[in-house]
């Protein structure tokens, strides 16, 4: 199995908003050349094997450029000053990973930050929220309490977008492929980039 490199995934991961559909192409090799089949995520722990801890720092760095590639209105945010905030719910699975993806990083001029939700927290102040596993059971329940919210939702387990998620990252025959839920997003009132949705599975009535 191939492993990328530090350089690499330091490479990947700076890449700016000018990327388009050959770039994305890339990362998306990136992912099938480096993940391994896995059963359904569990959360990372000083025990995670190589291939997983790999499979989620590529995960992280899709989550980062997804701030690229996803317009949110100026509602999505408290005021100017506020942070762009991917959070977690559920047990993290990417370990340091999406800590060390954001570090340092700005959308449109807002600090980009990590928050990590538990199952009874209130989820708030979040523009993308990556749903764990550990949370497959309560999909829809955390959907619903989202609707109305400019909230982007991306998650790796079973049947994701047909739970109300909008981007499931899906592992299938040792690639990640992606599959949106336009109409998930749209009702959000998120406008994803049409070079992203060329590269996904693309599903709800506005696919048509």
């Amino acid at each position: 199995m191939a492993i990328l490199g530090e350089r690499d995934r330091h490479r990947i991961r700076r890449q700016r908003p000018r990327w388009g559909r050959g770039c994305l192409a890339l990362l998306l090799a990136g992912f099938a050349a480096s993940a391994a089949p896995a059963p359904a995520p569990a959360a990372a722990t000083s025990s995670a094997t190589p291939a997983v801890a790999n499979e989620y720092q590529l995960k992280a760095v899709f989550l980062f450029n997804f701030t690229k590639y996803v317009e949110w209105p100026a509602t999505a945010f408290a005021d100017p000053q506020a942070p762009f905030v991917i959070g977690v719910v559920g047990d993290d699975p990417f370990g340091a990973a999406l800590d060390d993806t954001v570090r340092g990083e700005k959308v449109n001029g807002r600090a980009l930050v990590v928050r990590r939700y538990g199952p009874k927290d209130e989820i708030k102040d979040c523009q993308i929220l990556f749903i764990a596993a550990t949370e497959a059971a309560r999909l829809e329940q955390i959907t619903a309490g989202l609707k109305g919210r400019n909230v982007l939702t991306v998650g790796d387990t079973d049947q994701f977008t047909d739970h109300g998620g909008m981007i499931w990252l899906v592992m299938e025959n040792n690639k990640i492929r992606l599959k949106i839920n336009l109409d998930a997003a749209k009702a959000a009132k998120l406008t994803i980039n049409s070079n992203l949705l060329r590269a996904a599975e693309v599903t709800g009535h506005s696919a048509n």
